[in-house]
């Protein structure tokens, strides 16, 4: 049975700003009265240093936009940043869009049909009999399900699959209120917009996905929430979310390893959401890792936000691209639910540098790793460490 391999991931990135000039040029006048003076203190402690956003609340304010003004703009935005994002993907992977199996897309921000997997699916020239899955509206955790759909099928077809999680979150700011409203606060502190694709295939080397696993405390699901209205979707954060994580993160992540034979000490790479600090801090303690383990999540949070569903993959990047690639790799996502999504990755045989496609070292790849070595492409920022406040996060 093939095992299947993450073998080319492939980053996007819209313009950046610094949250310095995002707050001095827009949200300190888009917050009054005693909401500024909370946001300014939050905005200074997200541990966010820039963010990228298709759509600048410096250059142009939507937050008094209808929502249908604001999904037809998702369309225009969303379709060159996943374009680009899959295109580097699938150069990494030495593959052409016509051998992709499964195109599977995640994204919560935006929705139209025909949708980015149609329309993506042609301009690119995928095959008319490449199967789609589109999932919508999981959040920060998608990205997990969504390499768990493409590594199922690459098991069960032993063809290859494509992952693409794309969010434009700018595309949401919400109206101004007089009203104290820490949950818009906080996620205007924090999100971000981005896409990242990846390419999985059957076999070779790369970083081969042993398992998925998930677990969903239904007695938390006001905790957090992401409503469709008139002005945009709106972000419900409770202030609860980081106790309940500290509750289910530890069983989680050690059931996984067990299953594995493996502990938590012979992990080497922790690709965890950065929601926020906060929820940082807690998976740090529960899971009683030494201080440097997170710090590609909270240099991602640093150089660009939440991004929602693509952040785990922005952490994994990060962590291959590492002078010292991790060889085995744990992946931890939150979300609405509330939700935790865990993956266990191990870097299969023959993998060096940029995911080292060595040609012919790997039998059942065959067509499909012709002659290209990967490349992992990423606009790149500076960063500083984190912040102390922003305590609620996805």
């Amino acid at each position: 049975m093939a095992v299947p391999v993450i073998v080319g991931i492939g980053t996007a990135h819209p313009p950046s700003a610094d949250q310095d000039e995002l707050w001095e040029g827009f949200f300190a006048r888009h917050f009054s009265g005693t909401t500024r003076a909370l946001a300014q203190r939050i905005f200074a402690n997200s541990g966010v240093n820039r963010r990228q956003a298709a759509v600048n609340p410096v250059l142009e304010d939507v937050s008094d936009w209808p929502t249908e003004r604001r999904m037809r703009r998702y369309q225009v935005e969303a379709l060159p940043l996943g374009k680009e994002a899959v295109g580097r993907a699938l150069t990494a992977a030495g593959l052409s869009a016509g051998d992709i199996g499964l195109f599977v897309v995640c994204s919560c921000t935006g929705y139209a049909t025909p949708g980015l997997d149609i329309l993506l699916a042609r301009d690119l020239g995928m095959a008319p009999g490449t199967q789609r899955v589109f999932v919508g509206h999981m959040g920060c955790y998608a990205a997990l399900p969504g390499l768990g759909v493409a590594s199922d099928f690459v098991t069960a077809r032993g063809r290859p699959a494509l992952l693409l999680c794309a969010e434009l979150t700018s595309l949401h700011i919400q109206p101004s209120t007089a009203r104290v409203d820490t949950q818009q606060i906080v996620s205007h502190a924090l999100f971000s917009d981005a896409a990242v694709a990846a390419v999985v295939v059957p076999g070779g080397p790369g970083y081969a996905v042993r398992e998925v696993a998930s677990v969903t405390d239904t007695s938390t699901a006001d905790h957090m929430t992401w409503d469709v209205t008139d002005v945009g979707f709106r972000m419900g954060l409770s202030p609860k979310v980081p106790q309940v994580l500290s509750t289910q993160v530890r069983a989680l992540v050690d059931g996984l390893l067990a299953r594995h034979g493996t502990r938590r000490s012979e992990v080497d790479g922790w690709a965890v959401h950065p929601g926020g600090p906060r929820i940082l801090n807690v998976v740090e303690r529960e899971l009683a890792l030494p201080s440097a383990a997170l710090a590609a999540s909270r240099e991602t949070l640093a150089e660009h936000g939440n991004c929602s569903s693509p952040t785990v993959l922005l952490v994994l990047d990060r962590l291959h691209r590492a002078v010292a690639p991790a060889g085995r790799v744990v992946m931890l996502a939150f979300g609405p639910g509330l939700t935790l999504y865990a993956g266990l990755l191990e870097r299969s045989a023959g993998e060096a540098g940029q995911f080292g496609f060595e040609v012919g070292g790997g039998a059942e790849l065959g067509e499909y790793l012709p002659h290209r070595a990967g490349a992992v492409h990423e606009q790149r920022a500076g960063h500083a460490g984190p912040g102390r406040q922003a305590e609620e996060g996805t």
